[in-house]
């Protein structure tokens, strides 16, 4: 019979015997290693009790299963979980987002970073797909000048990261700024 399993959302310390293996073998290679992002983990409690350590998984087109959480931590577990250079345009625009509106709101919510101000509801979120991250502003037909992308909805607008561009920092700043003023989207 196979076990049955439960998922409590908590961070993993890597161990730190393993941590000085991998850095025993780096240093017999003679190599420099980058070192890489410490990915949140979950415990999966399995019906025995044993505890086991699970990476979050991906889904379609890259993008990182988090569980909907309120706060800095589960958006900080997803950036970290986007894959390649995804994460750090995640981490790019996070930054962003928290040096213009430092009274930033964040959650987790259907598998995507929100990001919002306290009673005023959501102004964007970002998501992962497998060539591109799109951003989304709720109430981006409002902002000056309009974001690219059209939705089917008539009041949010989206821009869309491909691996290489270069994001014009000022603009999203502004769309930011400006997104952060209006009245957010209330689920």
């Amino acid at each position: 019979m196979a076990d049955k399993t439960s998922i409590k959302s908590t961070r993993v310390a890597p161990k730190a015997a393993k941590r000085r293996e991998q850095s025993a073998k780096s240093s017999a290679r003679g190599s420099v290693t980058k070192k890489l992002p410490t990915v949140p983990k979950a415990i999966v409690t399995t019906s025995n009790g044993r505890a086991i350590a699970a990476k979050p998984a991906l889904l379609s087109g890259g993008n990182p299963q988090i569980a909907k959480a309120d706060g800095d931590a589960p958006v900080q577990a997803y950036i970290a979980a986007m894959p390649g250079w995804k994460s750090e345009v995640g981490r790019r625009l996070d930054a962003l987002i928290v040096r213009t509106v430092p009274e930033v709101r964040k959650a987790v919510k259907w598998n995507s970073p929100f990001y919002g101000i306290e009673g005023q509801g959501w102004f964007l979120s970002f998501h992962c797909f497998t060539k591109y991250i799109k951003v989304a502003f709720f109430r981006g037909a409002s902002l000056s000048p309009v974001p690219p992308v059209e939705s089917k909805d008539k009041d949010v607008r989206y821009f869309h990261i491909f691996e290489g561009d270069q994001m014009d920092e000022k603009l999203v700043a502004s769309w930011v700024e400006q997104a952060s003023k209006l009245p957010g989207w209330i689920p």
